[in-house]
């Protein structure tokens, strides 16, 4: 019995209640809110169903809460219900119904934690999109661990994800890498504007392996364009980072999109001339002071260029658009609001912008500044080599994206409890160890049937309600934008099997005999390897079955 099932027995029972006592039916909730107890000698779930709504149907609430719960103790998989202060109700789980949880994990396996919440939405993900100037740096990094975590989350929350990378292909950045190639090709020093690094050597270099005597600047820009994207991509591809779509700004250019945006957002009343320059009103819409899209000299500027691709991706048919974004991009939030609504779309509804802080690389407490090929920036491959793709990621993606990081290099590389992505892939492997020594033993799930009601240990119902509980963590994950509480449960999780673990034997002891309880727990293990899983494959993360 999953803690969704026990939600919609109390809501259905207050519709009971409520029927019979001709309440009207508008005042409840369209779900009920459970939580857990602290003191589990209160219960397995509480909720406050009755307090919530006895004032607007003018009763009391105690007396309405007596009410509900002989209404649920009806329910099968329902042990007890009990009053609590002045109306919350305690309910306890019967051993069977608790029990059952771990056959219906085992058997959604995948599936399990899924939802349906934001089914028939179609969301366009757009993150990392660094500019094709230099390799993937820490800050990017940590989208493309946050960015791929979350469109696992919304796809699992049941939404239509097409994520998207932005290449930034046209504008001064572009010129100032180009000039950049040359100079290094030329033997020449670097720009004062421009890119350093060995890595620019190396680009200058595999442009004239291709184009022998080249020596103009288009030549440099287009090819050394491409392969730094190429990098780039094969960086995030060994990430296990994955788009759908790369966009290329030159593009938006090149098929006149920007004249359409242009067209689009007069044809709303926002446009306006002055100084010889195209304005859009975006002050009308809260943004600070209103934005030039077209300069006097006719040059585009970069707002037009958002413009058009925001256009473009909601032409596409993305319902809400998400974009995940430095933490130098903050005052690019009213902007983008404001622009939406000239296109005439509610900013609520259709814009999302995530604003995500720092990361640093330290090691007993010293940033460290690694990087051979980048100068003194840190990059994907930089941290990857420190500490492996599976603790980037899980580190990544541990914490708030409103919070700035440090990632201790001793810490994530440590195999010991203290690291907390060992820690859970521990549990991963040593499911998996006790299904494999199981076998050796001939015991499996099918040895004897699955009795639910044998798992009565404290550990055991411990266990079995915290795996009851993924489904919600994901779902509220989704909704939040926040797959770091992925994490934090997965943390949870593996402390709950380690104290289950230590507490419950699932394998006969010597030459003991195989119990119906043996079988029982090894139920419960693989429910909690299947767990285990899902949660770090949400995160992009392996759940390995040796370590």
């Amino acid at each position: 019995m999953t803690p969704a099932n026990i939600a919609d027995a109390v809501l259905t029972a207050a519709k009971a209640v409520f029927t019979a006592r001709d309440l009207d039916l508008a005042a409840l909730p369209a779900a009920a809110t459970l939580e857990r107890p602290r003191n589990p000698e209160h219960g397995d779930y509480a909720t406050n169903l009755a307090l919530q709504v006895a004032k607007k149907v003018g009763t009391n609430p105690r007396e309405l809460a007596g009410a509900l719960a002989e209404e649920l103790s009806k329910f099968t998989g329902i042990a007890a219900v009990e009053i609590a202060g002045p109306g919350f109700l305690n309910i306890r789980v019967d051993a069977a119904a608790a029990g059952e949880l771990a056959r219906l994990v085992v058997e959604q396996g995948p599936a399990y934690g899924h939802g349906t919440a934001l089914a028939g939405v179609r969301l366009n993900l757009e993150f990392v999109s660094a500019n094709p100037t230099g390799p993937i740096h820490l800050g990017g990094v940590r989208w493309a661990a946050v960015g791929d975590a979350l469109a696992r989350l919304l796809k699992a929350a049941g939404a239509d994800v097409t994520t998207e990378y932005y290449f930034n292909d046209a504008g001064s950045q572009i010129d100032r890498f180009a000039k950049s190639l040359l100079a290094a090709a030329r033997g020449e020093a670097t720009p004062e504007d421009g890119y350093g690094g060995a890595y620019i050597a190396e680009i200058a270099e595999a442009v004239r392996a291709k184009h022998p005597g080249a020596d103009d600047l288009e030549t440099f820009r287009v090819e050394g364009v491409e392969l730094m994207f190429a990098q780039i991509k094969s960086s995030l591809n060994e990430f296990g980072t994955h788009f759908d779509v790369y966009f290329n700004e030159k593009d938006l250019h090149a098929k006149g999109e920007l004249d359409l945006a242009l067209e689009r957002l007069r044809a709303q009343g926002h446009i306006y001339e002055a100084d010889g320059a195209t304005w859009l009103r975006t002050t009308d819409f809260g943004d600070d002071k209103d934005r030039v899209l077209r300069k006097s000299d006719g040059e585009w500027t970069y707002f037009a260029a958002d413009c058009a691709y925001y256009l473009d991706k909601r032409e596409r048919g993305a319902e809400k658009i998400v974009m995940m974004l430095g933490a130098d991009h903050h005052g690019y939030v009213g902007r983008m609001r404001a622009m939406a609504a000239c296109f005439g779309d509610d900013p609520n509804v259709n814009l999302e912008i995530l604003i995500g802080q720092l990361v640093s690389l330290v090691r007993d407490g010293q940033p460290l500044r690694m990087s051979k090929r980048a100068g003194t920036v840190v990059t994907m491959e930089d941290l990857v080599e420190a500490i492996g793709v599976d603790a980037s990621r899980y580190a990544l993606a541990r914490y708030s994206i409103h919070s700035p990081i440090d990632i201790d290099v001793d810490l994530w590389t440590r195999a010991t409890r203290d690291n907390p992505v060992y820690y859970v892939q521990y549990v991963a492997a040593r499911t998996a160890s006790v299904g494999r020594n199981a076998a050796d033993l001939g015991l499996t799930r099918d040895t004897a049937p699955f009795d639910p009601a044998l798992l009565t240990h404290p550990k055991e119902l411990e266990l079995l309600k915290t795996l009851g509980d993924y489904p919600g963590v994901v779902a509220s994950a989704a909704e939040l934008r926040e797959p770091h509480r992925i994490a934090d449960y997965l943390e949870k999780l593996a402390a709950a099997f380690h104290r289950f673990y230590d507490n419950c034997r699932v394998l006969p002891m010597g030459d003991a005999p195989i119990e119906p309880v043996n079988v029982a727990r090894l139920w419960l293990n693989d429910a909690t390897r299947t767990v285990i899983a899902n949660g770090l494959g949400l995160l992009g993360v392996t759940a390995p079955e040796r370590m």
